[in-house]
Formats: C-alpha cells, sequence, structure tokens
C-alpha cells in the first residue's frame, strides 16, 4: 500500500485505552496526591509539550519526514504526551479529595496510618491513599489493595485476615492515626 494512505501511526498499537473504572467511580486522593497530579499535567502541557511542538515544526522544515529522526521522534512523544494529558486530566477530573489530617474516626478509613503485628510478631505501618499514590516502599498502598481491604473498619485491637500471596495470615492493628501526609518525593 502506499504510504500516502496510511495514517502516520498506522504501525502502532493503540492503546489508549481508559483506566480501570474504580468502584463507584469514585478517585478519593489525598490532598498531595491531587497536587502531585495537577504539576504533572501542568509540566507536560505548559512545558514539555511546547518545547517537543517547537522541535516537531523545526524537524519539519527540514523536508523529508519519513527519515527524519527528530521529526519521527518529536510526533511519538507528542502522542505520548497527549495520552497522558488525557489520563491525568480523567483522574483529576474524577478526584475525591479527603485529607487525612481531618478525618476523626477509631476504624480505619481511607487516609488512616495504620500500625500492624502480623504472626511473626512484626510490626509494620502502612498508611491508605489513592491509587495513584501508591508507593509500597514507603508504606503508602491503595485503598483498593488487599491489605487495605482487609483492614477497613477494623479498630485498634482488631484482628483482621488477610489472604496474601504467602496465605492466610492473622494481623492485629495496634495503631490507628490520622495525620497530614508529608508531601511525596
Amino acid at each position: 500500500m502506499n504510504k500516502a494512505f496510511t495514517k502516520e501511526n498506522d504501525s502502532e498499537v493503540d492503546d489508549d485505552l481508559p483506566a480501570p473504572p474504580l468502584p463507584g467511580g469514585k478517585n478519593y486522593i489525598t490532598p498531595g496526591g491531587l497536587e502531585k497530579l495537577q504539576a504533572e499535567f501542568s509540566q507536560l502541557k505548559f512545558r514539555e509539550r511546547p518545547e517537543v511542538t517547537k522541535v516537531v515544526q523545526w524537524a519539519a522544515g527540514n523536508g523529508d519526514r519519513s527519515e527524519n529522526g527528530d521529526y519521527l521522534y518529536g510526533k511519538k512523544r507528542l502522542r505520548e504526551i497527549d495520552k497522558r494529558l488525557r489520563y491525568l486530566a480523567k483522574r483529576i477530573e474524577s478526584a475525591e479529595v479527603i485529607d487525612p489530617a481531618r478525618v476523626r474516626s477509631e476504624q480505619v478509613m481511607f487516609g488512616a496510618t495504620v500500625t500492624i503485628r502480623d504472626e511473626d510478631d512484626r510490626e509494620k505501618s502502612y498508611t491508605i491513599v489513592g491509587v495513584d499514590e501508591i508507593d509500597v516502599a514507603h508504606g503508602r498502598i491503595s485503598w483498593m489493595s488487599p491489605l487495605a481491604c482487609a483492614l477497613m473498619k477494623a479498630r485498634q485491637g482488631d484482628w483482621v485476615t488477610f489472604r496474601s500471596p504467602k496465605g492466610v495470615q492473622q494481623l492485629e492493628v495496634i495503631k490507628i492515626e490520622y495525620v497530614a501526609l508529608p508531601p511525596e518525593k
């Protein structure tokens, strides 16, 4: 087929699929998590995209686009940026901000920092955050994760059953606190 009758991205797989739906359409997020999404959106839209657009315009003026690496890479990068911008816009639009510092509950809810003790008498702390804020290395787990689901509505001193890859475990809730979260790095 003649190249004139193909779209520029025909050879690429269209993976611009919508984000997986959240239960009830809720996108719970902390204030810091929302700020991080908004900062990434602004960075992409107002800094990176205009810079890449300038490079593509410059490269387009250099003639043959079929073998012009700057042009081809630039167009590909613009598609990636536009895809990420659409994703971020949907996530920001559906965000339901919950500030953990304002939650008053004796039960584990969104935003709680929970200290648990496992069957081997090891203590660990986890903070229950939104799906866009997950950082397991820093103990931030999604409110939809199996561990968070097992802990939801538990109170201090309760034992909960958690099904993990290691098998069924019993966890004791040692401490529940709601505090303002430090900004993510």
